[in-house]
């Protein structure tokens, strides 16, 4: 009885030194990917730090390195074989979708090489890459085989967002390749609209057109 008195007793010890010891990493872990300290980062992950776990807001450090622009951390992880490329976060955005809407042309061609999910269900790389400044960067989702008329939950599509908020050149590029400036989302809203929403009277007149 005594002997597994402190067997037990030694298990909960270990257990909640794993558990401080796991923490503290953690903390340390997304400090470093913050400020792109890509040292820490290799250092952790050499000790067994898993490179897929969640901060405690649910991102994962990849999302993380391209949202708040750590380019040394964002090499060190993408060199890491275990890395999921893929991994949502609790908005269900992924990595491949915060590089989009970044304009970050380089690391989206890096993701597409490691395998990264150009169509999903609802939002989609696309429509992240339509809000951003950089055209070229529709231009390559779109050769990649990205569906240009993705619809989000509510019906919108990439040619909407850029309407609204991307790049004219974007809007202009996806009308181009086929996008339908006829659709309309759950609002009945179609690019039009958008345009107009945001004050591009100039751009809503040439949706408007390309809709007749």
């Amino acid at each position: 009885m005594l002997r597994n008195y402190f067997r037990f007793a030694f298990y909960t010890i270990v257990v909640a030194w794993f558990c401080v010891a796991h923490a503290d990493a953690s903390v340390d872990f997304f400090r470093a990917v913050n400020v792109d300290d890509a040292r820490t980062v290799k250092a952790l992950l050499e000790r067994g730090f898993d490179p897929n776990a969640p901060s405690e807001q649910g991102q994962s450090a990849l999302f993380l390195a391209l949202r708040d622009g750590s380019p040394k951390v964002l090499d060190t992880l993408l060199a890491h074989p275990a890395l999921r490329v893929d991994e949502p976060n609790r908005s269900d955005e992924t990595p491949l979708m915060m590089a989009a809407l970044r304009g970050n042309l380089n690391a989206t061609q890096r993701l597409l090489e490691r395998g990264a999910r150009l169509n999903r269900a609802g939002w989609t790389p696309l429509h992240y890459a339509a809000c951003s400044d950089e055209p070229q960067l529709v231009a390559l989702l779109l050769d990649r085989g990205s569906d240009i008329e993705a619809a989000s939950p509510n019906g919108t599509t990439p040619l909407m967002m850029a309407a609204r908020y991307g790049a004219e050149g974007s809007t202009l590029l996806l009308l181009k390749r086929g996008a339908n400036p006829r659709a309309r989302n759950a609002q009945a809203l179609d690019a039009a609209a958008f345009a107009r929403l945001a004050g591009r009277e100039s751009l809503s007149l040439q949706l408007a057109q390309a809709a007749r």
